[in-house]
């Protein structure tokens, strides 16, 4: 079977970016299977350049999170801005969009399907409907499906695999009401994908 393009962007990072949802947690895994870049040259150890290295992570992270150039940039700027390690909030800016946060609890299978649940209007933040993917979700706010989008068949699928998937320590899951709470900001240690952010900061910063 030929891998989906999705498939070989993990494979092209070196590890599970968990885009193709379920299947990531399957031997199915393309990563799991093949742990090497795709294309002829794939299983040829390159060494990268520090731009290279850079670069590199700059992609990995802009694929996880599933967001633009510009997009990215833009919350990289915010993050700049703000007080504090700048790699560590802009991990944090991206890991509390309302797309990212919806599939923390398990609402959508994978980034992608949890940002077109958000776009199709199938969310409440607080009560109130937010079709806006990149929305910056705060601490104690409360996140549901709307009561009527809770029998739509990908949905309920998605929500019955929550458990499997894990659910972070600073979210609390209501799974039978399709209501989650953030009930903190993450720390940087429970951000646990190896990502380098300083790599990021340095790119910016040249």
């Amino acid at each position: 079977m030929a891998h989906t393009p999705v498939c070989r962007i993990c494979r092209r990072e070196g590890l599970k970016l968990f885009l193709k949802g379920d299947r990531c947690f399957t031997d199915k895994c393309s990563v799991e299977r093949r742990a090497y870049a795709p294309g002829q040259h794939g299983q040829t150890s390159k060494k990268l350049s520090n731009y290279g290295s850079q670069l590199r992570e700059k992609q990995k992270v802009k694929r996880l999170y599933g967001v633009r150039e510009r997009q990215f940039r833009k919350t990289f700027s915010e993050a700049d801005r703000k007080k504090g390690v700048t790699g560590e909030t802009l991990l944090l800016l991206l890991e509390m969009r309302l797309d990212n946060i919806v599939y923390r609890f398990g609402f959508g299978r994978s980034r992608a399907e949890a940002r077109r649940f958000v776009r199709q209007g199938h969310v409440l933040v607080n009560g109130v409907c937010v079709d806006i993917p990149s929305y910056q979700v705060s601490m104690g706010d409360k996140i549901e499906i709307k009561e009527k989008s809770r029998k739509v068949p990908s949905i309920v699928e998605s929500v019955e695999g929550a458990e499997r998937r894990g659910l972070s320590g600073w979210l609390k899951l209501d799974k039978e009401n399709f209501l989650g709470e953030v009930t903190a900001l993450p720390s940087r240690a429970q951000l646990t994908l190896p990502i380098e952010e300083q790599l990021i900061v340095e790119l910016y910063s040249k």
